[in-house]
């Protein structure tokens, strides 16, 4: 399971489609580009990284790159680790971006306090989104390790990715707008499949902290849910 973290990000950037010019056209081809490219990076660092280093060394190291590093020489350790903090770095701002906009979007729709959805006036940041999830990110990072808090984000995307995969195919059935992307069937299918197996994976502990975090967000969601129908009543 924290293996698929590694793979984590790539779904952060549909929060910010919205400002591309033409996302129709652009955005399909950026992610599946973006993906093929990583995917094509991870398969020849994993190839190097097994023919550098016998495998059940790299097995049994906490750092399994640092480990070729240390065997090829030519580059100091830290050199090497000031690359692994800025790239640990930068996948905690894509989730910070990711979840400020997303919970924006879903102040925006009623799905979440509607103080979520302010912005400053000239740069239409949505600063309060971002300093609630900048404080529960904080609030998070207190209550586990960065192993045990890794599962729990990817137990968590696991969710969201079922959402989306069944979202995806109700839509199927709708007609939709002319020229927009249209996946194969059997893409979301394979998507519900992964999900549901990786689901298997997930430790007890794991899935108790996730759950806790899965039932608040469900109750925020129904009353929010409930406020905004008395509203429309009211009106």
């Amino acid at each position: 399971m924290l293996a698929y973290y590694s793979f984590v990000g790539f779904e952060t950037s549909v929060n910010l489609a919205e400002e591309v010019q033409d996302p129709r056209r652009s955005y399909p081809r950026a992610l599946f580009g973006a993906l093929l490219t990583a995917g094509a990076v991870y398969l020849l660092v994993g190839l190097v990284a097994s023919a550098s280093v016998p495998t059940d060394r790299l097995a049994a190291s906490s750092g399994p790159l640092l480990e070729v590093v240390r065997l090829a020489g030519g580059v100091p350790e830290w050199l090497f680790s000031l690359v692994a903090l800025v790239a640990v770095a930068n996948g905690a701002l894509l989730t910070g971006i990711m979840s400020s906009r997303l919970a924006y979007g879903m102040a925006r729709d009623g799905l979440l306090p509607s103080v979520l959805a302010r912005v400053l006036p000239g740069r239409r940041t949505p600063w309060v989104a971002v300093l609630a999830t900048s404080a529960l990110s904080l609030a998070l990072a207190l209550t586990g390790e960065v192993d045990a808090l890794a599962e729990t984000l990817v137990l968590l995307l696991l969710v969201v990715f079922v959402a989306v995969n069944a979202a995806v195919l109700v839509l199927r059935r709708r007609p939709g707008e002319a020229g927009h992307f249209r996946v194969p069937v059997v893409v979301p299918w394979l998507g519900l499949a992964s999900c549901l197996l990786l689901f298997t994976r997930v430790d007890g502990a794991v899935w108790l902290r996730g759950l806790v975090l899965v039932g608040l967000g469900t109750v925020l969601a129904v009353v929010n849910a409930l406020r905004a129908r008395r509203s429309r009543s009211a009106g």
